[in-house]
């Protein structure tokens, strides 16, 4: 009888180690495992989109790791940055939050870049007779360069990476400091009662055609002013986003915005357009302030007309330019309204170049959980998972694997046809100084100040902002 309970304890020694695969020994995983697995909250900080947006993403995260809460809180845009900087003056800043992509420089030393690999504590189901929860440890390669540019569209590659010096200082690496949920690309929003009543039967696809199409839905009394404008362009102050409008003119028209050290080279003539009689930065500058000169035949617009979106959504104007977040803007506004968007007027014979207005999702160099915070990063902004951010939150994805879903969507489609040839230029480490500098060059020459004057004070003061 001895013998026969000495080997049934031999036995189970034996089949223990099995039995613990199987799900049957220690339930808990190891004890590095739980050490690493106890309650991790996230504070995750946003603008424009509310929880609903994310409430799934945050739930199927919670799968495989439910010690991890999300804590998701939406600023208003006008109090965003103020939140931000008063936060992590006082160390009580977010673990995760959205920045536009230009801001990137300005906030690179409060941001911790991508790490090459990650290690988590992951809950799975093990066991073969019974299944039940086990915490084990995992390591996982992060997004590689190589994933980064065949993932996104060619811009988000350009845009996120920055230089990063080793410990010893010797040898620098390319590091990822943010993901986009999404991607934002101008383009021509269109009251299609005004193009029916003037016979414009197809929306200007060219900025010629474009310009021939404001001459003809302008209304002019007989003192000049203006009763009905054709395209809410030329000015500053009531014009949205006028640096993005006319950055992107500059751009199309063959304009070199930014050297390779980053500084400012727009007021100059690029090799590529030495034989041409204009710098292109100064051609493209003429055309866009030409829609505020009364003197020309183009003018539609002035200082004193209402800001571009209420005056579109009014029925004011017939062309504005635009992006994504505007069309829920102008549905509020105007439910009535009958309008239309369309691609982003292109230079006849050039190369298609649209303009790329996004934010990224990027974690705090402060955070405790950083390890955490960049993997839920990398999840959110997956194929898979990012799908039911865009579909609940109507944006344009920034994903090359999504376009053709997004194509034949009625909101959508027209964006998503743009991302892969959206682009934008670094704006050094004030976006806020290069476009105020931008919007002063427009005042200073429709003030009637020499052009290239002008271009170049402004070209000075975007290089500022490089250093």
């Amino acid at each position: 009888m001895f013998k026969n309970h000495f080997y049934k304890i031999a036995a189970f020694l034996l089949i223990l180690p099995f039995l613990a695969t199987m799900g049957l020994g220690c339930k808990g995983g190891s004890q590095e495992a739980q050490e690493a697995a106890k309650p991790v909250t996230l504070n995750y900080w946003r603008v424009f989109d509310d929880s609903y947006s994310f409430d799934k993403i945050i739930k199927d995260y919670k799968v495989s790791h439910p010690n991890v809460n999300v804590a998701y809180k939406v600023f208003r845009l006008e109090e965003y940055e103020d939140e931000l900087l008063n936060a992590f003056a006082e160390d009580r800043g977010p673990d995760i939050f959205s920045i536009p992509v230009t801001w990137l420089g300005k906030y690179q030393s409060k941001l911790a870049p991508m790490p090459a690999s990650i290690t988590l504590p992951y809950q799975e189901l093990q066991g073969v007779i019974k299944k039940e929860p086990v915490t084990v440890l995992k390591t996982k390669s992060s997004l590689s360069l190589r994933q980064l540019k065949d993932s996104f569209v060619d811009t988000v590659y350009n845009d996120v990476l920055r230089e990063v010096a080793s410990a010893d200082g010797k040898t620098k690496s390319l590091k990822v400091f943010g993901l986009p949920m999404n991607l934002d690309t101008m383009v021509l929003y269109y009251n299609r009662d005004l193009l029916n009543g003037a016979g414009i039967s197809r929306v200007p696809s060219t900025w010629k055609d474009f310009q021939t199409a404001a001459m003809r839905l302008t209304r002019l009394d007989k003192l000049g002013n203006i009763l009905q404008s054709g395209a809410a362009l030329g000015t500053s102050n009531n014009v949205e986003r006028p640096s993005d409008i006319l950055s992107i003119l500059m751009m199309q028209n063959g304009t070199e915005m930014t050297d390779a050290s980053g500084f400012a080279r727009f007021n100059e003539m690029p090799e590529s357009a030495s034989g041409r009689a204009v710098k292109p930065g100064e051609e493209a500058l003429i055309f866009y302030t030409d829609f505020a000169s009364p003197t020309k035949e183009v003018y539609s617009w002035n200082e004193k007309m209402p800001n571009a979106l209420d005056a579109f959504s009014q029925g004011k104007t017939a062309f504005f330019l635009g992006y994504n977040y505007h069309l829920s803007q102008i549905r509020a506004r105007a439910p009535k309204l009958n309008f239309s968007i369309a691609r982003l007027p292109q230079i006849e014979g050039g190369q298609e170049l649209n303009y790329a207005n996004y934010w990224i999702e990027s974690v705090s160099k402060k955070s405790l959980n950083a390890s955490f915070a960049w993997d839920f990063v990398q999840f959110a902004t997956d194929a898979k998972e990012v799908t039911n951010y865009l579909s609940s939150a109507k944006r344009p994805t920034a994903l090359r694997a999504l376009i053709d879903s997004q194509l034949p969507d009625l909101d959508l489609g027209i964006f998503a046809s743009q991302v892969l040839t959206a682009k934008n230029w670094y704006r050094g480490n004030d976006a806020k100084a290069e476009e105020k500098a931008l919007t002063d060059l427009i005042v200073a020459v429709l003030g009637g100040a020499k052009i290239g004057e002008a271009m170049d004070l402004a070209a000075a003061r975007v290089s500022a902002t490089m250093r």
